[in-house]
């Protein structure tokens, strides 16, 4: 009889620490899902999720470095989509010939790989190139729509760049590199739809009633990325053939925001499903090279290529491919600057509105610039590609000010007489930025400006200074509805020089 009381509570003390275990595992499930509702901010809704603000670094960073990365780097030809332009449902005829031309009737997308070799791939030196740059942050490949993934991920056996290729973590080197040698944030692009993926086929075969591809890849995946690197920047893409409920993107989203290991720092763009790119999530892409050269209210990014046809590395590529450091200095200014072309009645019913929306949020409208290169595939940047970023960098080093941490003048962001002339504003210390490009100075004397949007009797000018050259004396007189400026002598600027106005107390 002792013997059973015994055994009876053996068999309760285990069910006890069973029941205990499954409530513990249940507990860290939901925890893991974000829906423990006793610890969530952030409910799995748009609404919810739209109001949480974007972290503050992103807007004063404003410039950031995207490398697109991956095995289309081997054949180099067409661009990143080069898979599909070989083997999609509509084949292009010039990749078709291509392949027929150079290699074998049996050679397969995957055969490729084993040329990804990143043998010349030295992370700290791309981390000196991105920081030299003048960015701010940066956004590396971790998978792009051929599903190949550029860590060792769990759930890409054999297409990964630990199973094949170079047989390196080219994320987690290079993640180190930055975070070690800079403080540039880290951050990670990822493709939510992969081309040929069985499940993916299957589930879109399906209409999309059936999410296997999202419950088996896409939401493990994500998760993994995340815990293993931590990025302060998830750049989704590859949504758009589906909708935000067959991705799953609510209920990942509040467990980003929630639950992960940078729910307090990261920034994500707008690409969860068909209908939330320039609508929903954090900041708005809206699409490829995005400027859209009038006021958005609500944080934008303008992400664009060096190379004009690609965002991977092209063999095929000429030098009038790709845009020059002018081309690329007007891109920045004219995002960070946002613009809004306007004659001066309506610019002032526009400034109404902007005012309004300044009082109610701390970040500023304007875009930020994120600059894309490819790399070969042996892990070089091109030498056209390092000396655009260094260009860039170069002219950052002088009107960086002007740039980081501002925000739009609500009076105007370009100037209404003169073409090529935008404006920042820093309200705190008081200082009004007036860029002026290039163009700007084929059509006017470059001994004397005329700016229209600067009306001295209603902005109290102190002094006038050309950053970089403050030696050089800026002689200003109030003209009707604007703004004269001469210089005392001769001075260069290259690409677009920087006038900054200090406003009196």
């Amino acid at each position: 009889m002792i013997q059973m009381h015994k055994i009876l509570r053996i068999l309760v003390c285990l069910s006890l620490v069973s029941i205990c275990a499954a409530r513990k595992r249940k507990i860290e499930i939901d925890n893991d899902i974000g829906v423990n509702s006793g610890h969530c901010k952030f409910e799995p809704t748009w609404d919810s999720l739209d109001s949480r603000p974007i972290p503050a670094w992103y807007d004063e960073g404003k410039v950031g470095v995207k490398i697109s990365w991956g095995v289309s780097s081997v054949p180099g030809f067409r661009n990143e989509w080069f898979w599909h332009s070989w083997q999609g449902p509509d084949p292009d005829p010039k990749s078709v010939e291509f392949m027929k031309s150079n290699y074998p009737p049996r050679f397969t997308y995957q055969d490729f790989a084993r040329d990804f070799t990143a043998e010349f791939f030295d992370p700290y030196k791309w981390a000196d190139i991105v920081k030299s740059s003048g960015a701010k942050y940066v956004v590396f490949t971790s998978k792009h729509h051929d599903g190949y993934a550029l860590y060792p991920s769990t759930y890409s056996f054999g297409w990964n760049s630990v199973d094949t290729g170079p047989r390196r973590d080219l994320i987690e080197e290079f993640s180190k590199a930055i975070r070690h040698k800079t403080d540039i944030k880290f951050g990670l692009y990822h493709s939510l739809y992969e081309w040929f993926h069985p499940l993916y086929l299957k589930d879109k075969e399906r209409n999309f009633s059936t999410r296997q591809f999202v419950h088996q890849k896409v939401i493990p995946e994500f998760k993994e990325l995340v815990k293993l690197y931590k990025p302060e920047i998830i750049w989704s893409d590859g949504d758009w053939e589906a909708s935000d409920e067959y991705w799953g993107s609510l209920d990942v989203l509040a467990w980003l925001y929630n639950s992960s290991p940078v729910k307090d720092t990261v920034v994500v763009n707008d690409r969860w499903g068909n209908g939330t790119s320039c609508k929903h999530g954090g900041v708005w892409n809206c699409a490829d090279r995005y400027n859209p050269m009038y006021y958005m209210p609500h944080k934008w990014e303008n992400a664009f290529t060096i190379d004009k046809y690609s965002w991977s590395y092209r063999r095929n590529s000429h030098l009038e491919d790709y845009l020059s450091p002018q081309e690329i200095i007007d891109q920045l200014v004219s995002t960070v600057c946002n613009t809004y072309y306007a004659r001066k009645v309506q610019r002032k019913e526009f400034n109404c509105r902007v005012h309004i929306y300044l009082k109610k949020s701390k970040v500023s409208c304007g875009g930020n610039f994120l600059i894309n290169v490819g790399p070969t595939r042996d892990g070089m940047l091109a030498p056209i590609l390092t000396e655009r970023l260094l260009q860039l960098g170069q002219w950052l080093s002088i009107n960086g000010e002007a740039i980081y941490g501002t925000t739009i003048w609500p009076t105007a962001q370009n100037d209404s007489i003169t073409e090529g002339v935008w404006y920042t504003y820093k309200p705190a210390e008081r200082k009004i930025f007036v860029i002026v490009l290039q163009k700007a100075f084929i059509k006017t004397d470059r001994q004397e400006m005329v700016f229209g949007s600067v009306d001295s009797e209603l902005v109290p000018i102190d002094n006038i200074q050309l950053l970089g050259q403050e030696d050089i004396v800026i002689i200003w007189r109030s003209i009707k509805n604007g703004l004269s400026i001469k210089f005392e002598k001769n001075w260069e600027g290259q690409w677009a020089t920087t006038l900054v106005i200090n406003l009196s107390n």
